[in-house]
């Protein structure tokens, strides 16, 4: 299949609540990025995060493997730090092969859950 996608992706809105309701992990608070590979060989990812008040932090790498998607919840990430809870930030993420970024939020702060979904800002080379 036919990589499509581009290799540079921004999202401008992260932010994880700190409190959840209902059982975990599914319905866990988290930000999530939702990353297709459609092409025929392995995506090597990197993400940066990006912050108001502190300098950014990664690579955070991640691997996804040719004609996969992969939905990395980024509350998972931990090397090279975890991204805070109730911090405002913003990612950019890096791929060798083109690939196509969906941005989700799950809002479980409250038992009415809220979830928002968009596609990334593709960045042209």
């Amino acid at each position: 299949m036919t990589s499509i996608g581009k290799r540079r992706w921004a999202v401008a809105e992260g932010y994880i609540p700190a409190t959840s309701t209902g059982p975990h992990p599914q319905m866990t608070s988290h930000e999530t990025l939702c990353l297709l590979n459609a092409g025929n060989r392995d995506a090597h990812v990197q993400v940066t995060v990006f912050y108001r008040d502190r300098e950014p932090v990664g690579p955070y790498r991640i691997i996804v493997p040719a004609r996969r998607t992969l939905h990395l919840r980024l509350n998972d990430l931990s090397d090279p730090a975890p991204i805070p809870v109730d911090t405002d930030f913003a990612t950019v993420i890096d791929s060798d092969v083109p690939i196509v970024v969906q941005h989700t939020r799950l809002d479980s702060r409250q038992a009415e859950n809220a979830l928002m979904s968009t596609v990334a800002f593709a960045c042209d080379e």
